[in-house]
């Protein structure tokens, strides 16, 4: 099967990805085999081939929002028949024995895995996964739609979740890319008013379209403070900034797997007045149920980019330089969508 490997984790314009040939996978007791139909292309993946998050597997295939159907089942595996449509995302194990699982926080496993970091992802033509971990995907989105939703709105999800944000309340995000744009249909959809902060004049238009309030380049404030806030960009310099702009008792959710460096935070201007600073971590399975249920009730409307399988890395060189405008995907062009899309 093809499949692209990060060879050598670095600056994605020195080419850490090389496009390979591999035997096609076999799933063992309790997984099943999944045809690639898409897969969506996240920030999270640049990372793992900039070499931002350790190397934990030589030669992984990235790719952790998978849109296929089942090819083979392993072993004791009964959930899904061949054929069926599924997804894969992220967190793809957990140990279910440690105090985290065990009291409903198995984003916080001390022996977790997560697909295309710490086990081979979707950039390929197959992929397998412990089918405990899979997704029925709802008939609402076709395949290339709903990709995004299997991390960008998962951890979009939570991170408003974790933002605490008031039922119609002022909802601050920075950033606007493939997590965000979900996130904020969300918001909207409960009732929020969303306040987006972005350079790209394009997202700020999608922001505006989807709903959102208010939009800015980031140059200044609000016109009003913020309840909540969720940072998705990667860029430690927005914690201060994001933190100013709450309200009393506001809290910031910093949303990225990655982030630079935080500058010193003043504890009067950033903190005080019970203003929290929180993180999120992965997600739980759980939430990746809600978001599908609620983003198929909305229903939420996901924008993309598609690549073809075989420009992988010039899909993550464009998300690299900010060209994605929502979220990029891998078609797989070997695929047939088997649902119409009927949300948009």
């Amino acid at each position: 099967m093809r499949a692209w490997e990060v060879r050598r984790p670095g600056p994605i314009a020195a080419g850490p990805l090389e496009l390979v040939e591999r035997p096609m996978p076999e799933p063992g007791p309790g997984e099943i085999r999944v045809r690639v139909s898409v897969c969506g292309v996240c920030r999270t993946d640049l990372h793992v081939a900039e070499g931002d998050l350790p190397v934990v597997v030589p030669n992984v295939i990235p790719g952790h929002e998978i849109v296929g159907t089942v090819d083979a089942v392993g072993a004791g595996a009964g959930r899904f028949s061949a054929g069926a449509r599924v997804g894969i995302a992220w967190l793809r194990s957990t140990c279910g024995e440690c105090r985290f699982c065990t009291t409903g926080r198995e984003n916080l496993c001390i022996e977790p895995g997560f697909t295309g970091w710490t086990a081979d992802g979707g950039y390929a033509d197959y992929a397998v996964v412990d089918e405990d971990y899979a997704y029925e995907i709802p008939d609402t989105f076709d395949d290339e739609h709903a990709a995004p939703l299997l991390c960008a709105g998962i951890i979009g999800y939570r991170a408003l979740r974790r933002s605490s944000l008031p039922r119609k309340g002022r909802l601050g995000i920075y950033g606007f890319g493939g997590s965000a744009h979900i996130a904020c249909q969300v918001a909207v959809y409960e009732g929020a008013e969303v306040y987006v902060f972005t350079r790209s004049a394009r997202a700020r238009a999608l922001a505006e379209e989807l709903g959102a309030h208010w939009t800015g380049d980031g140059s200044g404030p609000p016109p009003t403070q913020l309840d909540s806030s969720i940072l998705f960009a990667p860029a430690g310099g927005l914690v201060p900034v994001a933190l100013a702009h709450l309200d009393r008792g506001g809290t910031l959710a910093i949303a990225g797997i990655h982030l630079s460096p935080i500058p010193s935070l003043d504890y009067r201007r950033h903190l005080f007045e019970e203003r929290h600073l929180v993180s999120v971590t992965a997600n739980t399975r759980a939430d990746g149920r809600e978001l599908l249920e609620i983003a198929a009730r909305i229903p939420v409307r996901t924008t993309t980019t598609p690549f073809p399988l075989q420009e992988a890395d010039q899909a993550l060189e464009a998300l690299a330089r900010g060209e994605v405008s929502g979220a990029a995907i891998l078609q797989n062009r070997n695929r047939r969508h088997l649902y119409p899309m009927t949300h948009i």
